[in-house]
């Protein structure tokens, strides 16, 4: 199971990459093999404000439907449109080429409300 450590996680196995008030976001490696072979991607709307925690998306797999939850406050800035054609990419590299969408961060106070590497693995 790869879950890097200069990521932070949630407990609904999203991840995020912060470069300064920028947080790139998506599902953990955990989480894509969990879904299967993910056919298709609800993303959020660009420039919508968004509360941590609040349900942004789904993501689609073969057998089953998974809501996508923002790991932190702040506004949507950019969308993964690759993924439009190849959601598949979310299987294949859940970290690179996979990730979902990124997010202007309002505070990075929130950073604090999520796990690191270690803490992340045990809940899984």
């Amino acid at each position: 199971m790869n879950t890097p450590d200069n990521l932070k996680y949630t407990k609904e196995h999203e991840w995020c990459k912060i470069d300064d008030n920028i947080a790139v976001v998506g599902i953990t490696d955990f989480a894509q093999g969990e879904l299967g072979d993910i056919v298709f991607v609800e993303f959020p709307n660009l420039n919508d404000e968004i509360k941590q925690n609040d349900t942004v998306g789904t993501i689609e797999a073969v057998k089953t439907v998974a809501d996508l939850y923002s790991p932190l406050s702040g506004t949507i800035i950019e969308i993964n449109e690759s993924l439009e054609s190849e959601p598949n990419l979310i299987n294949d590299s859940p970290y690179d080429n996979g990730w979902i969408f990124k997010i202007k961060i309002n505070s990075k106070d929130e950073l604090n409300n999520l796990l690191d590497s270690n803490s992340y693995k045990k809940i899984i």
